[in-house]
């Protein structure tokens, strides 16, 4: 975001930045490749998401309900993955690098308008619970047979990914207590 004196949040007398904070400043651009890393990650799980499509409408017809069920499974992992990406992309850039001005903009997120660091984490932790849950079913689902990588999955490989998956939960759990903590307690009712 440039400071400029055409910029109306800047004051036309604001001080110049000495060259040490400038620069600290000016390093946040430094995360821009990762950003645009993550956009060339969000293209693969596209390119992921119509070949798992493409598999599921050539193979309606010799699928079982269970495998239907996996495959489509499978594509909701990869849309909350690629929903993941884009919260990350969006509110990380947003928060971190510099300003998107979408305010005006008919397909703005709701979401972008309240994102800040607590709540891109709390955001991130739901999206993470919600695809362990969809690996956790797929376990459950193929527990006691050969899974599709040829693994099978044994009780005790059960018993540590539901302990994951808690644990996930669990600290999802923690984040909001947290964030709900370090909120100003307001004395008044209606504010």
């Amino acid at each position: 975001m440039s400071m400029s004196a055409d910029d109306p949040k800047v004051p036309l007398d604001a001080p110049a930045l000495r060259p040490l904070p400038q620069l600290i400043f000016a390093s946040r651009w430094l995360q821009l490749p990762l950003y645009l890393g993550l956009i060339v990650a969000q293209c693969v799980y596209v390119v992921l998401f119509l070949k798992e499509l493409w598999h599921l409408i050539t193979h309606t017809l010799s699928f079982s309900e269970q495998e239907i069920m996996l495959v489509v499974l499978a594509l909701i992992d990869v849309v909350m993955i690629s929903n993941l990406l884009i919260m990350v992309i969006v509110g990380g850039y947003e928060t971190f690098v510099s300003r998107l001005e979408l305010e005006r903009h008919p397909d703005q997120p709701e979401w972008l308008s309240h994102v800040n660091a607590s709540v891109l984490k709390i955001k991130l932790a739901m999206a993470i619970i919600g695809i362990s849950s969809i690996h956790l079913l797929r376990t459950f689902l193929y527990a006691g047979q050969l899974g599709k990588e040829g693994a099978l999955y044994t009780e005790s490989g059960v018993m540590w990914q539901a302990i994951i998956h808690g644990l996930f939960i669990a600290s999802a759990v923690g984040v909001a207590y947290v964030e709900r903590l370090s909120q100003p307690v307001y004395a008044g009712k209606g504010h």
